[in-house]
């Protein structure tokens, strides 16, 4: 059986905790591949390595830095359908969706190769007599991602090639349930030319996630995953003083005004809720319905969500897969099962889909919930499934409200024909990314990635300007050169002036 070792100071390097965990083919629910699991002293030599490297790699120039982003993008783009069919394989997703989040991720490495505008740093000249400031930005050092299951590929690319074009070194902790798209990225980004122990990358669980987060040599976290975990992130990364992102968990909303094209909001809630499984923190999980819209509405989401193709993501013709395990897919079955006891219409029920051969796979089908009372759990939590409820508001403020009740704030979008109301809403609305006709407003890679509320803690949203500005931190420099004609200014204890 394959294992999948961790990535250290360059090279392969076999787990010595003896400690290991299964990766399971979602389709099958058959182990495929172990994975090593790091105690606390593979931590610290993954942690040893990039402090090493950061001596030298923290100085390089920007051309050098360039140099190998614009060579690892070649080689991503070379390698884009060996990649997509590794997520395939561990985390179930169809080969298309695979595919898309490869080519996100490559959008994030665009940005990084062309960091030497983003850090440009400010001067300001005769800013008082013979005196020059400048600003500039610097790399903090060692920093660490902790990323989710749900994008192996794109989330971490959200965060390495950013941190490490600044001129950071970096561990990378991803998913133990599907790592190996993470040590293939690691492994191409050495074989174009990347020094060692600039990228690392070590698996296992709470151990390791713990050991980053303490480790005094550890400058900054980034982490995406649900609140819960997002939270105590937070909180022990910044007790333990280091710079942290964590991103948390989502509920987003979609709001559907009476004037919408309403073919063009089914489409599009489909779309949303049910790519990926719903195994999306930018999933549509609740749509709001203004005024009469909601019966037309749902009608239209039931007869598109019924031609869904469920199966095997290798199969061309599957639209949809399983999901990641088995007790999540139990999870997320137990809230359609419990819905109507909770108030809630119950349209479609996915929770006994199975495919024919794969019948010991992660199945579940597309569940669409109608009249969800705000009460209920199918409303309250974040499921990460094929779900979607449907809820109902008498007017634009009454449906504005419902979302900024909501405690994530994540992405939301709204539908309609009308430009005041969309102005209005995009204004108005609590949440860090908004579409408006456009159902997963995920920002395009020069722009930032981040929610409010409990879907964010920290004060720097990913990638964009955010990004390079949480993987470095300011500088002002104040210079004076006296003309040697000049005679000596003297003592003078007055506060310093501009003038």
């Amino acid at each position: 059986m394959k294992t999948v070792h961790h990535w250290i100071d360059g090279k392969s390097v076999e787990g010595t905790s003896g400690e290991s965990g299964p990766v399971t083919d979602p389709a099958t629910g058959a182990v495929t591949t172990r994975v090593d699991f790091a105690s606390v002293a593979e931590v610290d030599a993954a942690v040893a390595a990039a402090r090493t490297a950061w001596a030298t790699w923290g100085t390089s120039s920007l051309a050098q830095r360039t140099g190998i982003l614009f060579r690892y993008r070649a080689l991503l783009d070379a390698h884009r359908e060996e990649i997509a069919r590794l997520v395939t394989a561990e985390h179930g997703k169809v080969h298309d969706d695979a595919l898309g989040e490869v080519a996100r991720g490559l959008e994030i490495v665009d940005l990084a190769c062309g960091i030497t505008t983003q850090l440009k740093g400010e001067l300001s000249t005769q800013v008082s007599h013979r005196v020059d400031v400048s600003a500039i930005r610097q790399p903090l050092g060692v920093v660490a991602g902790i990323t989710p299951f749900n994008f192996p590929a794109m989330v971490p690319m959200w965060m390495f090639p950013v941190a490490i074009a600044c001129g950071n070194t970096f561990v990378l902790k991803p998913s133990e349930k599907d790592p190996s798209a993470a040590v293939r990225l690691a492994e191409l980004f050495a074989e174009a030319g990347l020094p060692e122990g600039v990228l690392n990358v070590v698996h296992g669980d709470k151990v390791a996630v713990d050991r980053l987060l303490e480790h005094p040599d550890v400058a900054a976290v980034s982490f995406v995953g649900s609140t819960p975990i997002a939270r105590h992130i937070h909180a022990t990364a910044g007790a333990n003083g280091k710079r942290v992102q964590a991103l948390g968990g989502a509920k987003n909303h979609m709001l559907v005004l009476p004037d919408a094209d309403l073919d063009a909001a089914a489409d599009a809630a489909v779309s949303a809720a049910y790519g990926s499984a719903g195994e999306r923190c930018m999933a549509v999980s609740a749509v709001v319905a203004v005024g009469a819209t909601g019966d037309a509405l749902v009608e239209r989401i039931k007869e598109r969500a019924e031609k869904i193709v469920i199966g095997p993501g290798e199969d061309p013709a599957s639209e949809m897969g399983p999901l990641i395990t088995k007790a999540h897919r139990d999870k997320v079955a137990a809230y359609v099962r419990g819905a109507a006891a909770q108030g809630c219409d119950v349209v479609l029920d996915g929770t006994d889909f199975t495919v024919k051969g794969y019948e010991e796979g992660h199945w579940i089908g597309l569940s669409l919930l109608d009249r969800v009372p705000v009460e209920a759990d199918a409303y309250r939590d974040e499921i990460f499934g094929p779900v979607l409820c449907v809820l109902r508001a008498g007017t634009y403020e009454e449906g504005l409200a419902l979302i900024n009740a909501s405690p994530f704030g994540n992405g939301t979008a709204i539908f309609t024909r009308d430009g005041g109301a969309a102005r209005r809403f995009q204004l108005e609305v609590q949440a860090g990314m908004v579409g408006v006709n456009v159902p997963i407003p995920v920002p395009v890679g020069y722009h930032s990635f981040g929610g409010w509320k409990d879907s964010l803690f920290g004060d720097h949203h990913m990638y964009g300007n955010d990004g390079v500005h949480f993987y470095t931190r300011g500088k002002v420099v104040t210079t004076r050169w006296p003309d040697p004609s000049e005679a000596a200014a003297g003592v003078d204890l007055g506060f310093p002036s501009n003038g």
